[in-house]
């Protein structure tokens, strides 16, 4: 059997060599890529003859998937799966399975760090010192005694959950499924506008999906309190950007937090919240830490093991 990772995985390759040992010891054909690459044309060539792909979150596309007849696994070191070809997997049978829940603390401590900077003002401050400027005008907020909602309490949104309730926040939740250890929590779960227009902070933690791209609508975003923030660390589609920005430019909203976008890094000039007021900007890096990758990497290769016993792990839902 051949089996390729077509990606790093932000680990040494020391690590990647130790954790494809087993695949050699069992007498299959191992290939590993240490350079990324979107062509199409190369990641068919890649990819040619493997039973089992392993990828980040590179593009996957239905057209390369179609080109591979020996795929059975596609592999994904990732926790969503939206850049994969799902069509062309569902309808050649070709199972797919991700790396959930590698960078659950990762993103929660990210939304924390986020939250704070916009609270207290963090890149104002950093200009005020660099500039000869004083504290004059840089009076913050705390978390503490503040209504936070998240959207969607699948692992990541229940951690995040967790980590405000420590700071002393009071915490709201809207979802597609309520969730009893979420509620035990002293989490109250509401409809998704009257999180909206309750929340001093809402944070986003759904995956991308047909059911909620677009979900923060410019009408939902305009529920928003003047002071409010929203934070944005799951993916890009789930939020009219554009409506998001004009909050923020128009002063209907006190800032913003924003980790993904519409497309991957770099981001166009088009981009509105480029543009905004009041905006943190990050180039995707929630997930992205020391551990986490570490985390990720020997998931991604449990789960090659599994499927050569013949076992199932972490299969997604096409």
């Amino acid at each position: 059997m051949k089996i390729a990772l077509l990606e790093p995985l932000g680990v040494s390759r020391e690590l990647i060599d130790r954790l494809a040992q087993p695949i050699l010891d069992a007498g299959h054909t191992w290939v590993y890529y240490d350079q990324k690459t979107t062509d199409p044309e190369e990641l068919k060539r890649r990819s040619q003859e493997c039973e089992v792909v392993m990828i980040a979150n590179n593009p996957f596309p239905d057209e390369v998937v179609e080109a591979c007849p020996a795929l059975r696994l596609l592999n994904v070191a990732f926790t969503g799966i939206d850049h994969v070809g799902l069509n062309a997997c569902r309808s050649r049978g070709v199972t797919v399975c991700n790396a959930a829940n590698y960078s659950n603390q990762t993103v929660a401590e990210l939304v924390i760090g986020m939250t704070i900077s916009l609270l207290r003002r963090l890149p104002e401050c950093g200009e005020a010192v660099r500039s000869g400027g004083t504290s004059a005008g840089l009076c913050g907020r705390e978390i503490a005694g503040r209504t936070v909602g998240i959207v969607g309490t699948g692992r990541i949104g229940a951690m995040v959950a967790r980590l405000f309730l420590a700071f002393g926040a009071k915490v709201i939740a809207a979802s597609r499924t309520r969730r009893p250890e979420i509620e035990a929590l002293g989490v109250t779960y509401v409809s998704l506008e009257t999180l909206m227009a309750q929340s001093d902070i809402v944070t986003i933690h759904t995956p991308n999906t047909p059911a909620t791209r677009g979900l923060i609508s410019r009408k939902l975003i305009g529920l928003m309190k003047p002071s409010a923030l929203l934070v944005n660390c799951a993916r890009g589609p789930i939020v009219d950007s554009a409506a998001l920005a004009d909050a923020l430019n128009e002063g209907r909203i006190a800032g913003a937090a924003v980790d993904v976008f519409n497309v991957e890094p770099p981001i166009p000039d088009t981009e509105p919240l480029l543009h905004a007021k009041n905006a943190l900007l990050t180039p995707h890096v929630a997930f992205l830490s020391e551990e986490a990758m570490v985390r990720r990497a020997h998931i991604a290769f449990e789960n090659t093991y599994a499927y050569l016993r013949g076992e199932k792990q972490n299969v997604c839902s096409l």
